[in-house]
């Protein structure tokens, strides 16, 4: 449809948005516009009645509190759009209420876990340069606490092994600076200089982790590889759960909420402080399986 275009292009290009989160506006719309039609409406005359019907069938059909929030984002974006373009006249989405966000907390799986996951992840690499390249993949996520689409999109230039950190390219295009230790450095130069000219075969490529056919890997080639050796190891795990665990670990390890912000790439504090409550339920765990009275 011509306005949904017209709305994708003017958030990449007024608003600086990645690709990728376009193309999750550019879903969500499909699918608003479906029940919209299905009402017999359309992107110029629905109204807030709409959006509350639109949400709850999102209820009924058991998405998460974070999903909606997504949508009910998409849907107020699409309206200041047509404000812009005198399309309308009249916000429906104003003062509409969202779900609160983190209904769950993240999932995080714990530090002898994360270790248990990247010994056997390791013990795949003796001469295979393609399980060696997964592995850097998980002890960067682990390391770092990357999203996949910037763990995906990191490039040879975005790595100083000298100053020990990489540059990242977030949401929103938006650049941040992210530290490495040691052992992920030492293992990221060996996959450099060792096992990524053997997947590539002398093609070129401007990809840190690319595939045998020379090209950068998908977002879904390693979802399927971190689950599948999450079933090996017994651990229910995704990328964004090692994200949650590197947050996680940090916080619990005396890290302060706002190095974390950046560090993770947050644009509002707020979204960085449910781990806060993440390891506050972790020490009443702690308590009431330790403590004699509890």
């Amino acid at each position: 449809m011509e306005l949904i275009q017209g709305f994708l292009s003017y958030l990449t290009a007024e608003k600086g948005l990645s690709k990728n989160t376009a193309t999750s506006y550019q879903l969500d719309l499909k699918k608003f516009q479906a029940f919209l039609t299905a009402k017999n409406a359309d992107f110029l005359s629905f109204s807030k009645a709409d959006i509350v019907d639109f949400v709850q069938k999102l209820r009924d059909e058991n998405y998460s509190a974070a999903s909606i929030c997504r949508f009910i984002s998409t849907i107020r974006g699409l309206c200041k759009y047509l404000l812009v373009e005198r399309r309308i006249t009249e916000d429906p989405s104003e003062n509409l209420q969202a779900p609160k966000k983190w209904e769950r907390l993240p999932k995080a799986i714990s530090i002898e876990d994360v270790k248990r996951l990247l010994e056997a992840s390791y013990a795949d690499t003796l001469s295979k340069p393609v399980a060696n390249r997964d592995y850097v993949m998980f002890e960067l996520l682990y390391s770092s606490g990357l999203r996949v689409s910037e763990l995906i999109s990191l490039r040879l230039e975005d790595i100083s092994f000298d100053a020990g950190f990489l540059r990242v390219i977030g949401k929103g295009s938006k650049e941040r600076i992210v530290p490495l230790h040691m052992r992920a450095l030492e293992r990221l130069k060996r996959f450099i200089s060792l096992e990524r000219p053997e997947i590539l075969r002398k093609r070129n490529s401007s990809y840190l982790f690319i595939t045998r056919r020379g090209g950068p890997m998908t977002r879904q080639r390693f979802w399927q590889t971190m689950k599948k050796l999450g079933k090996r190891t017994g651990l229910d795990i995704s990328p964004h759960t090692m994200r949650h665990s590197f947050a996680t670990h940090l916080l619990e390890g005396g890290a302060d909420l706002r190095s974390l912000q950046k560090l993770l790439g947050h644009a509002d504090i707020s979204t960085t402080q449910i781990y806060t409550k993440v390891t506050t339920d972790r020490l009443k765990q702690v308590y009431s399986k330790h403590h004699p009275r509890a």
